[in-house]
Formats: structure tokens, C-alpha cells, sequence
């Protein structure tokens, strides 16, 4: 069983957060992932600017940053993999959503799905759509099309 945890920074407190979280179990589940403990961060332009200027040398926000952890640990619960954190900037997430001519719900299931993808391993050299990555997290959001957060 997987297990999510939905938290706020620097932003006024979304009312959908755990219709995010529902939403991030069934993407997890539908990745492949088993016996993993996600943490994802909502956060504020100035914040994320912030974690992307540190931890990847880039001016301004970005959408959606992944921190992989991928340590298995033995507790109470079993044998839990702690996957990491997906950090989400939903200010960027709604100006991308205009831009490409998307909903911002599916604009966020989207960035859920990428950082699960990126905690998985993937990883991507491009924004190609051909990229396996991106391909795949395609796939998973039209599988999960039924799904909204907002």
C-alpha cells in the first residue's frame, strides 16, 4: 500500500488537498510503485525559486521539482521504500496550463504523475514528447483521465 502526504508552504491553504493526495495513491499504484511514502509540498513562486536556484543553479520557479530519497526502511508498517518529495508550484503549474491549453487539474495530475516518474528513476533530456519518460507519464494521465483533483 502507498502512502501520501499533502502539505502547503508560502500559500494560502488549497481546499483540494486531499483529493490531490487520492490523487497521487492511484497514480503511484497505476506507476508500479509498492509500499511507498511520498511527500508532496505546495508551495509559493518565491519559495520554489528559491529550492531551484539551489539545487539546480536556475533563476525563477519552476513547476515541479522532485528530491529523491528511495531508502527502504523496516517498520511497524512493513518494508516501506520512503520515495521522496514532489514539490509543486501552482502558480507556474496554472500560467503552463494557459500556455499549453490545459486545465490546471489536469495540469496538476500531470506534475503529480512526472515527480512519481522522476522518483521512480526516469528522468528525461528534453521536453520531447517522445521521450520515454514523458510518453509514459502520458499514458499514466489518460489512464487516470477519470480522476480530478480540483
Amino acid at each position: 500500500m502507498n502512502a501520501v502526504a499533502v502539505d502547503f508552504r508560502d500559500m494560502p491553504e488549497p481546499g483540494w488537498l486531499g483529493r490531490a493526495e487520492s490523487f497521487a495513491v492511484k497514480a503511484m499504484d497505476a506507476a508500479g510503485a509498492d509500499s511507498w511514502d511520498l511527500s508532496i509540498l505546495l508551495c509559493g513562486e518565491d519559495f520554489m525559486a528559491g529550492l531551484n536556484a539551489e539545487y539546480r543553479g536556475k533563476d525563477g520557479p519552476t513547476d515541479v521539482l522532485s528530491f529523491g530519497l528511495g531508502e527502504w526502511v523496516d517498520g511497524e508498517n512493513g518494508r516501506r521504500n520512503i520515495a521522496g518529495d514532489v514539490v509543486i508550484c501552482p502558480a507556474v503549474l496554472e500560467r503552463n496550463a494557459a500556455e499549453f491549453g490545459v486545465s490546471a487539474d489536469e495540469e496538476l495530475r500531470r506534475l503529480i504523475i512526472h515527480g512519481i516518474l522522476h522518483l521512480s528513476g526516469m528522468d528525461h533530456a528534453t521536453n520531447d514528447p517522445a521521450e520515454p519518460m514523458l510518453a509514459r507519464q502520458e499514458d499514466l494521465l489518460s489512464a487516470l483521465s477519470e480522476e480530478t483533483i480540483f
